[in-house]
């Protein structure tokens, strides 16, 4: 096997890659294997209740929510992972000059879109 030298860039491979995948898969199976094997088994009613955050549920548990919470949550995840994006290039917008701000500005603007969309539609509207 020949050593590295200092600089030289070899990209992983496909075998790299599958075997990546193989350990990963392997961890996360061992994980829920183990838990499996050294958790105590035990079975009541009182397990199989649905439960909401410490409080009994009265009533039916299987009730319709309104799309309107899920929309909500959408659009901030959206609007959270655009921050995401804006931190590293804020990092480095010195050394990456004019065309770097054009292209977040394009970004943004888009993003701006998205955001008046859902705004016209109603998404954002509580109840």
């Amino acid at each position: 096997m020949k050593p590295l030298k200092t600089g030289n860039f070899q990209p992983m491979g496909a075998i790299s890659l599958l075997l990546l995948i193989c350990v990963g898969v392997a961890f996360a199976g061992g994980g829920i294997l183990v838990s499996n094997l050294i958790s105590r088994k035990s079975t009541n009613a009182q397990k199989g209740e649905p439960y909401e955050c410490g409080v009994p549920t009265v009533g039916q548990s299987w009730i319709q929510f309104n799309v309107g919470y899920y929309l909500f949550a959408l659009l901030f995840l959206i609007f959270d992972v655009e921050l995401v994006f804006l931190y590293p290039w804020a990092v480095v917008v010195k050394e990456l000059g004019m065309p770097a701000l054009i292209e977040i500005l394009v970004f943004m603007f888009i993003l701006f879109l998205g955001f008046l969309y859902a705004h016209k539609k109603g998404a954002l509207k509580w109840m």
